[in-house]
C-alpha cells in the first residue's frame, strides 16, 4: 500500500477485527511500529499513525501508547484490548448442521495487494480494495449479535477456506461452499489470471487440500480465490436457517460490503469442506 494514511487505516481495521469477531467491544489499543528512520521521512510515519488513530477513533477508542523499533521496512499494527459479556461471546466452535454460512466482505485483497506491488493493479481496482479493507467489521458483528449466530470468525491470513476449516475443526463439522456465491472484488479474477497470487495464498491452498473435496468444474484458479490470504477481511458466520434472512436483511441495512450466503454446514464429523461449482 503506497498511501501511508490508508496503510494505517487498514492496519487498524485489521487489528480491531479480532475483537468484533468474538462479539466484543474494543476498549483501547497500543501501536506497534517498525520504521526505517534513516531511509524514509518521519512525515510518512506520522501519516501512518494518523490513519491508525482516525480508525481507532471511528471505533470509539483511544490509542494509549505503544512501541517503536528501527527496522529495514515499515511495519505497523495494533494490540487491541476489548471486552465482551459472557452471554454475547461468539466463538468459532458453535456451528451446527443446517447452518448457513454468510460472508460480509468480498475476497481478493491478497491478490490485489500482490498486483499493487508488481505495479499492474488498475487504480479503480485498488480504490475498491482499499475501501473494503478500511471498513470496520463493527456493524456486521452487531448484526450477528442481534440475530444470534452460532459461530463466527474473521477471514484474514488463512483465507476463506482456511478459516472455515478452523471453524469446522472446532465445531466437529463438515461444510459445503458454492464458488459461484462467493463475493469477489472487481479485478481479482483478472489479476489472478495474470498470476498475481501471493505465496501465502498458495500455502493456504496446500494446507486445506487435505480436507477439501472438489465438486463440479472447480479450477485451480477458483481454489486460489477461495483461499486468498486476506487483510482486514470480512466476518464468516454460521447462522440457523430460520435466521439467515433476518441476518442478510440487517447486514444489507447496515450497508456491509457483502451479505452473501456462500454455503452451509452439511454434517458432523471430522472437519471437511466441499467446494462446488456448477
Amino acid at each position: 500500500m503506497d498511501d501511508p494514511y490508508q496503510f494505517g487505516q487498514i492496519a487498524a481495521a485489521n487489528a480491531l477485527s479480532d475483537i468484533y469477531a468474538m462479539g466484543g467491544t474494543p476498549l483501547f489499543a497500543l501501536n506497534i511500529v517498525a520504521f526505517p528512520r534513516q531511509e524514509l521521512p518521519l512525515d510518512i510515519l506520522a501519516e501512518i499513525l494518523r490513519g491508525g488513530m482516525d480508525k481507532a477513533h471511528e471505533a470509539g477508542i483511544h490509542i494509549v501508547g505503544g512501541h517503536t523499533i528501527d527496522d529495514s521496512e515499515p511495519k505497523y499494527g495494533l494490540v487491541v484490548t476489548g471486552e465482551v459479556a459472557e452471554e454475547n461471546l461468539i466463538r468459532n466452535n458453535g456451528a451446527k448442521v443446517g447452518d448457513r454460512l454468510v460472508l460480509t466482505k468480498p475476497l481478493g485483497t491478497g491478490i490485489i495487494a500482490t498486483a499493487i506491488k508488481r505495479g499492474v493493479a488498475p487504480e479503480v481496482v485498488v480504490a475498491r480494495a482499499v475501501e473494503t479493507m478500511t471498513i470496520l467489521n463493527r456493524d456486521a458483528a452487531q448484526a450477528a449479535l442481534d440475530v444470534g449466530v452460532h459461530a463466527m470468525t474473521d477471514v484474514t491470513g488463512f483465507g476463506l477456506l482456511g478459516h472455515l476449516l478452523e471453524m469446522c475443526t472446532a465445531s466437529s463439522a463438515q461444510a459445503a461452499v458454492d464458488f459461484a456465491a462467493l463475493p469477489l472484488l472487481p479485478g481479482a479474477v483478472d489479476l489472478a489470471e495474470q498470476d498475481a497470487v501471493p505465496g501465502g495464498t498458495r500455502r493456504n491452498l496446500d494446507y486445506v487440500r487435505k480436507a477439501l473435496t472438489l465438486e463440479g468444474e472447480v479450477s485451480e484458479l477458483d481454489q486460489l480465490l477461495a483461499t486468498d490470504a486476506q487483510t482486514s477481511g470480512g466476518l464468516l458466520m454460521a447462522v440457523g436457517p430460520d435466521k439467515v434472512h433476518d441476518l442478510i436483511a440487517r447486514l444489507t441495512e447496515k450497508d456491509t460490503p457483502a451479505a452473501a450466503v456462500i454455503g452451509e454446514i452439511t454434517g458432523e464429523g471430522p472437519a471437511h469442506i466441499t467446494l462446488r461449482k456448477g
